[in-house]
């Protein structure tokens, strides 16, 4: 693993334009686990069997939405959540000049609690949330001190967050900052992630640079593509990058 590490540190000081792609094994040393942990949370109550996948979805949103508040609220938003070695490692980064996006599929902000500047949120923040008619702002506190579902003080609307939910489109402007930020990049760090979740996994097929470098505690369909794999938490292989 030393190895490794050091290989990793000599691909990073010779690249100028690092681009980072991570997911949800990025906050989990931070304490917020994986929502597919939740699978049949309202059996019982519904008495019908739903996926994860289902439970944040645009159709259980609008047929449950009281429910649907009650599992994004529980399960999904994380406000005592703190940044972990592996972003403030990122922050660091992009602060030397090195690093230029982060693109990442979390929702939790924790990017930019670090530090980070140019980060690409694929699946939107916890911490926007917009009133449906007349698009007034919320903060997350309005959203989890709210009881049942969130409605906008101003015009009555219902308060949704600023998160895309199965079967939504993804935000094509992030997009499009996103493929533009892979594609110039001469290193690219994915971290984090199993890339089993499209779109957003299929963005790394426009790198066109030198390096491909995978984190990642189990193995991806990516592996063979890689110029360096390491298996190991995130956070702690990143952080081993600004160490003394």
């Amino acid at each position: 693993m030393e190895n490794k590490i050091e290989k990793l540190k000599e691909i990073v000081k010779e690249s100028c334009n690092l681009v980072f792609f991570g997911g949800a094994g990025c906050s989990c040393e931070s304490g917020i686990p994986d929502f597919r942990s939740s699978n049949g949370i309202f059996n019982q109550k519904l008495n019908i069997t739903f996926s994860p996948e289902q439970l944040v979805s645009h159709s259980f949103y609008m047929r449950y939405p009281e429910e649907f508040f009650n599992f994004y609220k529980e399960k999904l938003i994380y406000p005592e959540a703190k940044p972990n070695s592996g972003h403030i490692a990122l922050a660091k980064l992009e602060e030397m000049g090195k690093l230029k996006a982060i693109i990442t599929q979390n929702i939790d902000g924790l990017h930019q609690k670090a530090g980070s500047k140019n980060v690409f949120e694929l699946h939107g923040s916890v911490n926007r949330n917009y009133c449906v008619k007349c698009h007034e702002f919320y903060d997350v506190k309005f959203i989890l001190e709210s009881v049942g579902v969130p409605t906008c003080t101003k015009c009555g609307g219902t308060v949704k967050p600023d998160v895309v939910l199965y079967e939504e489109a993804l935000n094509e402007t992030v997009i499009r900052s996103a493929v533009d930020a892979i594609s110039k990049a001469d290193t690219l760090i994915i971290g984090g992630t199993s890339l089993v979740v499209y779109p957003a996994a299929g963005l790394i097929n426009y790198f066109k640079g030198k390096n491909v470098i995978l984190i990642n505690k189990s193995a991806t369909f990516a592996d063979n593509r890689a110029d360096l794999v390491i298996n190991d938490n995130i956070g702690k292989v990143l952080g081993a990058l600004i160490e003394n």
